[in-house]
């Protein structure tokens, strides 16, 4: 019998295998400062596209005050245990309600955490009967939720009707066979591609078939609609969707998330979420943040105004480029190039050291092999004066790609690596 540790020993994973070239740099980076369009990274500012502050809550004096304040009245332990035992406050209910109201959803739970929460949600929703039908492309959150199920589970091909459909007679011919129902499981909007979940096509299924529809709009709550309240409000389905989730820690710039759906449902997530039943509640921090953050959600139209002002204005000018964006109908603006992942490590390097860009990237496993993204995150915070310095490197940066510049910076790293 060998022992435990050897196979991590021996195999560190896809991107573990890279931690000796990427870790601190790639990898668990520094940023410091405050949270704004520009921060410094390893003593050197740069233009920030990697921070999820949308609407550029972060560092506005008025919700800094908020959290403040609250820090200095409660501390950072209160309220002590689980909702269920000793952590429920009148404050935790308010922000449901006002959350629920905003959504347009009977009642609302909140969520110490948006991973295990959308992992627990899925949990309790399905018996061993019941069946799920997932989108390929689900966030890690929901294919962690959905490993839990005991039960039969089906995925169809990325925002494809059509295969969602095959998978909905399969599913529905098994649930016949079972007594159980079907759950359906998108995202308002994917975070890697930033295409919007079809959720209206999706709804229209409704009317043949007999399940219900889980949407994560971690990164629709607050950016899109005409309020903010997300993918199903911008596509006209909000009544449609059954149980919908999202989380603070996108728009709201915080910690924390929410369930909401018909009352009844609410109620039985409430005595049946592992995550929450045995976890501490969220503290009062966060929930008076979070209320003073969707008051200024709901009337600062400004903060989403400018955000959209610099998406289009990123956009625009990277496909008036000749980028490859793909389909994107959300703020995240992914930049598609041909590379390989030493390649890409040099690229990112360039654009750090020697053009004041900080962006993520992505590559293999997230991504297919061969493929480099590089995946942007516009706020209200940033400047037109940030994007015009963004598009001149990135032209710079494609040009060095394509004329092998980086192939020979990377040599040595990928000739370490085995590559």
């Amino acid at each position: 019998m060998r022992d435990l540790f050897d196979r991590i020993i021996e195999n560190k994973g896809p991107l573990g295998k890279w931690a000796a070239q990427a870790e601190g740099y790639f990898v668990f980076p520094k940023l410091e400062g405050p949270i704004s369009n520009r921060m410094k990274f390893q003593g050197r500012e740069v233009v920030t596209w990697s921070i999820n502050d949308y609407l550029g809550m972060a560092n506005l004096p008025e919700i800094k005050k908020v959290d403040g304040d609250a820090a200095l009245e409660h501390g950072a332990a209160y309220p002590m245990g689980a909702r269920m035992m000793s952590g429920h406050t009148e404050f935790h209910e308010i922000l449901e309600n006002q959350l629920a109201e905003f959504v347009g959803k009977q009642a609302a739970y909140l969520l110490n955490f948006g991973y295990q929460g959308i992992m627990s949600a899925i949990d309790a929703l399905v018996s061993k009967d019941d069946i799920i039908v997932y989108d390929v492309d689900s966030h890690a959150c929901i294919i962690d939720g959905v490993r839990l199920h005991v039960g039969k589970r089906f995925t169809f091909k990325h925002n494809d009707i059509e295969s969602l459909e095959k998978n909905l007679e399969r599913a529905t011919r098994m649930a016949e066979q079972t007594g159980g129902g079907i759950l359906v499981i998108s995202e308002g909007v994917f975070g890697m591609r930033g295409e919007q979940g079809k959720l209206k096509e999706i709804v229209a299924l409704k009317e043949k078939y007999n399940f219900r529809l889980l949407v994560d709009d971690a990164h629709g709550f607050g950016t899109l609609g005409a309020t903010g309240a997300g993918a199903g409000e911008e596509q006209g389905i909000q009544d449609d969707i059954d149980v919908y989730f999202a989380t603070f820690a996108k728009s709201m710039a915080g910690i924390g998330a929410f369930l909401a759906a018909d009352r009844e449902i609410i109620d039985y997530l409430k005595y049946n979420m592992r995550s929450q039943m045995f976890a501490k509640s969220l503290p009062m921090i966060y929930v008076k943040g979070a209320l003073k953050r969707l008051e200024m959600l709901k009337t600062r139209p400004e903060l989403k105004n400018k955000l959209w002002e610099n998406v289009n204005m990123l956009q625009n000018g990277l496909r008036d480029r000749g980028f490859d964006i793909g389909t994107t109908s959300s703020c995240v603006t992914p930049v598609y190039l041909n590379g390989s992942i030493p390649e890409a490590m040099a690229l990112v390097k360039d654009l750090r050291e020697n053009h004041g860009i900080f962006c993520s990237i992505v590559v293999y496993p997230v991504i297919p092999k061969g493929l480099i993204l590089l995946r942007m995150i516009p706020t209200a915070t940033h400047t037109a004066e940030d994007i015009e310095e963004t598009l001149e490197a990135f032209s710079t940066i494609r040009e060095r790609l394509q004329n092998g510049t980086y192939k020979r910076l990377s040599a040595a790293v990928a000739a370490a690596m085995g590559e």
